[in-house]
């Protein structure tokens, strides 16, 4: 029996798998089209999905062993197509998800696609991804399904809970008859470090340690800390704090060299047309890569072909120097900044265009030192002190990127009597997360290293105060805590109080959390202002039109990580209903 680990990525998605405790997780190569006729195994897959026009492609040259009459492509071949035809790429569609601001189950994918291209959900596309991976396992295993495994898959720590059920519900389409467990991906990533370090990891870290995991891809940037503790004599781990969701990477980097090196062209009196753009930011990427790379070159080459009449001489050409990449990308995304220092909000236009919501301030460096002084808010001092620091992500692999950062922390420490961070060394960036779910899946099942965390928000329901009406004023609401930061899974909570559950027509149930909160603890009441306003639930509950009926309120994290509320009739039939996160429409 194996242990298996996922990584549905926002840029890549990789699957890695270990059958011993003696030997770290290894990565499956996952077959994929790189060109028409061409198929290969490679360890990552882009997360991208490519539409191809009719016609565009002989048949079955995009045909892999068990689709063989494809009508679409994901991976490798996806990507680069999409690159010169991005209306017909899907990409970001784990950003999609956990998008309250869209219908996840809509067909809106690609975003804003013209007419005649087909179009699927967040949650399909997702599906997609894990469908692939799925028959590649299978491929490669025939003797031992994916079913019959322990298999974790991973999500970013910031996901809430409705985003966590539909992860799960993606899974499902894609063919998974088991749920597999839910693991947040900074956590995978400190279980890739320790399969790789094995025993010794515990000479590396001590009591009192707080590792800050740094993890930048292609399409976000994630924050976590997880402290060092000590129980019976033994070394714990424990995740105690996660940051937002940011929607900054290697995407935003590759763009802001194509807008530099688009100046310099048009400096010279050479002007790129909008498909020309997009190729520009293609070859950007692998600009980037290789001037990120150990060992770089002073420049890197780019040709950039021409569609149109305009420009003579057919092709374009021009390069990207050391020189640029560190003035748009360090200074640009990782600027030397004080602790004291915040993302930047500039006053918003009252129109602008759907989307997902990216960050106004690109600066990494900002966000990292609010995460840090948000961290601190119930503890002494201005901002969390961490001891170490372990990257992940793609962007990390840079050298100069990993010493850019290590080197504002340690001014951040230093300026406060605390010395500078140890840096955790030993994992591959791009491959640690589905390494380390791999290595968490063994250990759930033969034994070893656990990071207790729980959930990674306290979670609050809004309860309408009964007070007596004012003409154009709405009745307050009150948002009480379900579920407190890190709340373990598999356990169950009861709220003491009673409230009254509306029955038989047409009502909203109001959600609330806070990853900054970590000191209330069930039933504590308090106001929605400073809290994240959730997706609601409009339903209608069973029973006769405008009863209403005296609840308790219970709230279970399941053994997969995603959050249930029920509210329990008191006495009487002892009736319940199902309210909370069920993304699939129950009640």
């Amino acid at each position: 029996m194996f242990a298996v680990g996922i990584d549905l990525g926002t840029t890549n998605c990789a699957l890695s798998f270990t059958a011993s405790a003696d030997r770290p997780p290894e990565a499956l190569p996952v077959p994929q089209v790189l060109a028409p006729g061409e198929v290969g195994p490679r360890s990552l897959m882009p997360s991208f999905l490519y539409f191809p026009a009719e016609g565009q492609f002989p048949p079955g040259s995009l045909a892999l062993a068990w689709y063989p009459a494809a009508r679409d492509v994901v991976g490798t071949f996806a990507r680069s197509q999409g690159a010169s035809t991005p209306g017909r790429l899907v990409s970001s569609a784990k950003s999609w998800l956990s998008h309250a601001g869209v219908d996840r189950r809509g067909e809106i994918l690609p975003w804003q696609a013209p007419e005649g291209v087909p179009q699927v959900s967040p949650l399909q596309a997702s599906a997609r991804y894990l469908a692939h991976l799925r028959a590649a396992w299978e491929l490669a295993h025939p003797d031992a399904p994916l079913d019959d495994q322990e298999v974790v898959l991973t999500v970013p720590a910031s996901f809430d809970a409705v985003a966590r059920e539909l992860t799960l519900e993606a899974a499902a389409l894609a063919g998974f008859e088991e749920p597999p467990r839910l693991l947040e991906e900074p956590q995978a990533a400190l279980y890739s470090w320790v399969a790789q370090r094995g025993p010794a990891w515990r000479d590396e870290v001590k009591v009192g340690d707080v590792i800050l995991v740094v993890d930048i891809g292609g399409g976000t940037t994630d924050f976590s800390l997880i402290a060092v503790q000590e129980e019976e004599g033994t070394l714990q781990l424990e995740r105690i704090a996660v940051g937002d969701h940011i929607l900054l990477g290697g995407d935003n980097m590759d763009l802001a060299l194509a807008y530099a090196v688009r100046a310099q062209l048009e400096a010279e009196g050479k002007e790129l047309d909008d498909w020309q753009m997009r190729a520009l930011t293609h070859g950007c990427r692998t600009a980037k890569e290789t001037l990120l790379g150990d060992d770089p070159p002073a420049s890197v080459p780019l040709a950039i072909p021409s569609r149109g009449s305009r420009l003579i001489g057919g092709t374009l050409r021009t390069e990207v120097t050391r020189a640029t990449l560190d003035a748009i990308l360090l200074d640009g995304f990782f600027p030397e900044v004080g602790i004291e220092a915040r993302p930047q909000t500039p006053r918003r236009v009252g129109l602008t265009t759907l989307g997902l919501p990216y960050p106004a301030d690109a600066a990494i460096t900002r966000h990292l030192a609010a995460f840090l002084a948000r961290g601190a808010e119930s503890e002494s001092g201005s901002f969390v002190r961490p001891t170490a620091v372990l990257f992940n992500g793609g962007v990390t692999r840079s050298p100069l990127v990993r010493d850019r950062i290590v080197a504002i922390l340690s001014a951040w420490l230093r300026e406060h009597g605390a010395p500078a961070p140890t840096v955790l060394e030993g994992i591959d960036a791009e491959l640690a997360v589905s390494r380390g779910a791999a290595y968490y899946a063994w250990a759930r099942r033969e034994g070893g290293v656990r990071i207790r965390g729980g959930t990674a928000q306290a979670y609050y329901v809004g309860i309408e105060r009964a007070e007596l009406a004012v003409p154009g004023i709405p009745p307050r609401v009150d948002a009480v805590c379900i579920a407190p930061f890190g709340m373990e899974e598999g356990t169950e909570v009861r709220l003491p109080q009673a409230f009254g559950l509306v029955l038989g027509e047409p009502v909203s149930f109001r959600f609330f959390g806070s990853s900054t909160r970590r000191e209330d603890a069930v039933a504590t009441t308090t106001r929605p202002a400073g809290l994240t306003e959730l997706s609601p639930i409009e339903t209608t509950l069973e029973g006769p039109e405008g009863q209403i009926v005296q609840v308790r309120l219970q709230a279970r994290v399941t053994e997969v990580g995603t959050l249930e509320l029920s509210a329990v009739e008191d006495g009487g039939e002892g009736r319940s209903w199902k309210l909370s996160f069920d993304v699939r429409g129950r009640t």
